[in-house]
């Protein structure tokens, strides 16, 4: 922090954490275990997730995707299978086949090398354990028709189109960039639906904020619509990030690698600065455990689904609701654009615009031309 002595954070790493969570057991933190499934139609990528025309760009990956995936995580008893696709083989069939597992080390090394996020990293390889059992063959003859077996197999059963996508991008990396084997490139897909955002309206954020409990669990839900921060910023989000003085955090390493500056309520810099006081344990981050370790997105989803359930909400409530209520709630307010496309950290401000199409305030205020006839 630039500003130690003026700030009120600058002995926090000798306090501690409130309430303790279960320990989480995955170093990705970003297991789908806790997650509910959707219509896979609304499996679109979040806002944000912006697609790179790099050939072999990682594809952004939704809740909904890490839901998908983690279903091949489950014991299979179906006899026609044939698999047991237990959760110590990670996704596999309980007889390994070496070569196949030898190819996915390759394939893991060449991700990590790449600079893949773990996310993006472990769906790749859930999709292309997956194909390869599935198609049974030797990685040096498959040809397009078993890809295409695959896909249409996976689309028979009700895969979304957004996951559709990140599989064909999964093995286009394996077999195009790593084999040099050009067998993807005449195969179609079908388009991303393009679902809009979730918003929650100013009221059920009240009555959201109100249903969870007070200290840090409020505040991070508090953060997430007032700095429109992404869940897994939140719980890497350390305290010698944040200045209490100008009111900013800076978010190092979002999405895409990328550092932004972010804005800080008020009234939550000062509710934080209480929250500090009372911290018993030692951490370097903001939100933490007893043992002072970072909690994990799984944890932050299970506060969110939960107090949603107790305010009453109906609506499919996640952390990333809380992103879009801010983006949107900010271009109600009359935000100009592209300071909303800095403070989410969009590359691009397309990816920005899809919030015109939920931001409803100034929409109700046009008069239809049936009324002043």
């Amino acid at each position: 922090m630039n500003e130690m002595q003026d700030n009120p954070l600058s002995g926090a790493n000798k306090s501690g954490t409130t309430d303790a969570e279960n320990p989480e057991t995955l170093a990705t933190q970003n297991s789908p275990s806790q997650l509910n499934p959707e219509n896979p139609e609304n499996n679109a990528p979040r806002n944000g997730d912006q697609k790179s025309s790099e050939p072999f760009a990682p594809q952004p990956i939704s809740e909904n995707q890490n839901f998908e995936a983690q279903k091949l995580y489950a014991p299979q008893t179906s006899a026609s299978t044939g698999q047991n696709q237990a959760q110590k083989n990670n996704g596999a069939p309980r007889k390994e086949n070496p070569e196949f597992e030898r190819l996915l080390k390759e394939f893991r090394q060449e991700l990590l090398i790449s600079g893949y996020s773990p996310k993006t990293l472990k769906m790749y390889l859930i999709y292309a354990r997956e194909g390869l059992y599935h198609m049974n063959k030797p990685a040096e003859v498959v040809d397009k028709r078993d890809i295409t077996s695959y896909l249409a197999y996976k689309k028979e059963k009700n895969c979304s189109n957004a996951t559709l996508s990140l599989i064909h991008a999964a093995l286009k990396y394996l077999f195009e960039k790593m084999l040099k084997r050009k067998i993807l490139d005449d195969i179609n897909i079908p388009k991303k639906s393009k679902a809009l955002p979730k918003v929650l309206t100013r009221d059920e954020i009240r009555i959201l904020f109100h249903a969870t409990r007070f200290g840090r669990n409020r505040l991070m839900l508090e953060l997430m619509y007032g700095s429109g921060c992404r869940v897994s910023e939140v719980v890497r989000l350390k305290i010698e990030d944040i200045n209490l003085k100008e009111r900013t955090a800076m978010i190092r390493f979002g999405k895409g690698s990328k550092d932004r500056l972010i804005i800080l309520s008020k009234d939550w810099t000062k509710e934080f600065k209480k929250y500090l006081k009372h911290k018993k344990i030692p951490s370097e981050f903001v939100f933490s455990k007893k043992n002072g370790k970072s909690i994990t997105t799984d944890t932050v989803q299970r506060i969110v689904r939960d107090s949603a359930k107790k305010a009453g909400i109906t609506k499919h409530v996640t952390p990333h609701s809380l992103r879009h209520s801010y983006a949107t709630h900010l271009l109600e307010g009359g935000t100009n654009i592209r300071y909303i496309q800095s403070l989410l950290g969009h590359s691009s401000l397309s990816t920005t615009q899809i919030y015109t199409n939920v931001a409803s305030e100034q929409l109700k205020k046009i008069v239809s031309p049936l009324d002043k006839l």
